[in-house]
């Protein structure tokens, strides 16, 4: 059993990972940030789950097109098999990301 405070979780880098679970190949990461990622593709699902703060979240569209939503506290994004994405931080955000073990 553990329990997770997730607003009193802060990193020593940004995007550096509290490992809460593995549920058979499936990571459960508690990432803190204050900087934005880098443009990715997943080889596989993920995700993306905003706990604290906002994130806005860029990515391409099946057209190649770059789109951005901005997600709050308590906003999910799913990026499936192939979404090219990035998720720049407004400030400080804590962010749980489900996705396959290993995953880029």
């Amino acid at each position: 059993m553990k329990i997770i405070r997730s607003k009193e979780f802060k990193a020593e880098r940004a995007w550096q990972a509290l490992d809460i679970a593995n549920m058979d190949g499936i990571t459960c990461r508690l990432h803190w940030t204050n900087q934005p990622y880098q443009w990715h593709t997943n080889d596989g699902a993920e995700l993306f789950v905003v706990l604290d703060g906002s994130v806005e979240m860029r990515y391409r569209d099946h057209n190649g097109f770059e789109q951005s939503v901005l997600l709050d506290s308590g906003d999910m994004f799913y990026a499936d098999i192939g979404c090219e994405h990035v998720a720049h931080p407004r400030g400080e955000a804590r962010i749980l990301v489900i996705e396959r073990e290993g995953s880029v």
